[in-house]
């Protein structure tokens, strides 16, 4: 049986007299959650990954204010949508979902995937070849790292990644010229290295909000001096956020890395498509070689470790296949209703 097919096993549609009813599993990663929606949402249209996104964006938008807003959710709340694959030799597709719409790839949600499609047996304890997840970015595959048949975490292989800009500059209100690197590790985000810059800013719980303003300044202020192209995929060309790096305190630890992307949500994990983007980065500026690997903290001091696998060429970049590893951690499953008489039945979002 696919893997597919033992997912839809996992839970046919529910009603509660009149409500409709969306059952979840939900992890996190490094602290940054996920919500796995396991039914609830109608069989997707297309025949892609990247088309059923599209179905969903424009046919059910509903259903991810529901489940992604309060009372259910709250203003960083992350979610994904299982789908079939984009052909018969993928094991699943995942359509991903935040305060904003919908994503291209989330390296912290296949992680966590990876370990639900074992803990929960859609994947064979035996099995040997990875986990090939249809993203709308493309085909990522995922393995689980095992102790004594005990899944420890997990690591994925993402897309192509690639620099487009080093050392480009924007102008932002009160900081002057802000230096940033553009890249794409299955979405593009605008890095700012705190050592290429002239400003403080804690890259921790107290400068939360300063991270979330400065964040979506530097997006926005990059955005409009034309957004990003993807040489293949025009859903794929959009900026989805601001990457911060800055030094750790802890040894052994290269570096911390803070994402602000969507609608000002931040990362508690180390972003799995940004560290991808980052080594990407690291390897035009000859500071990474292939088998290396780097270890990148979050906001939450969670750990994912990163390293290049090997060159390739995509369309006119010189571009690397990323590895990124880190561990999930099943929370909690649940059922949410819709009940038809509620006046805020599709969410609100207060910061």
């Amino acid at each position: 049986m696919s893997v597919y097919k033992k997912i839809l096993e996992y839970g046919g549609p529910e009603k509660f007299g009149d409500k409709l009813a969306f059952k979840t599993i939900d992890l996190h990663t490094g602290g940054e959650p996920l919500r796995v929606i396991m039914n609830g949402f109608p069989e997707p249209k297309g025949k892609s990954v990247l088309e059923y996104r599209h179905f969903y964006r424009e046919s059910y938008d509903q259903f991810r204010k529901l489940l992604m807003f309060e009372p259910r959710g709250h203003a960083d709340m992350y979610g994904c949508l299982l789908t079939p694959p984009n052909d018969a030799s993928g094991d699943f597709g995942v359509v991903f979902m935040h305060n904003e719409g919908y994503s291209t790839m989330c390296g912290h949600a296949i992680i966590a995937l990876a370990k639900l499609a074992y803990e929960m047996g859609w994947v064979e304890n035996s099995r040997k070849g990875p986990l090939k997840i249809d993203a709308p970015c493309g085909r990522i595959e995922a393995h689980i790292d095992k102790q004594d048949g005990r899944a420890l975490g997990a690591r994925f292989r993402g897309v192509p990644s690639f620099a487009i800009d080093l050392d480009k500059t924007v102008d932002i209100a009160e900081l002057g010229s802000v230096s940033y690197d553009l890249a794409y590790g299955g979405a593009f985000y605008a890095y700012v290295d705190l050592d290429r810059n002239d400003f403080e800013l804690e890259l921790d719980s107290h400068g939360y909000r300063d991270l979330i303003d400065l964040g979506m300044r530097i997006k926005e202020a990059v955005s409009n001096q034309g957004p990003p192209v993807h040489p293949f995929e025009p859903d794929l060309s959009f900026l989805y956020g601001t990457i911060f790096i800055g030094p750790s305190k802890n040894t052994g630890i290269d570096s911390r890395n803070v994402c602000v992307f969507a609608d000002g949500e931040v990362d508690r994990s180390p972003t799995g498509s940004g560290v991808s983007g980052r080594l990407a980065i690291h390897r035009a500026r000859n500071e990474i070689n292939p088998g290396e690997t780097m270890r990148i903290e979050s906001i939450t001091g969670s750990v994912f470790t990163g390293s290049v696998v090997e060159d390739v060429t995509y369309g006119p970049y010189k571009a690397v296949i990323p590895e990124v590893a880190g561990s999930a951690f099943i929370t909690g499953f649940h059922t949410f209703v819709l009940d038809p008489n509620d006046p805020l039945s599709t969410g609100f979002i207060l910061r």
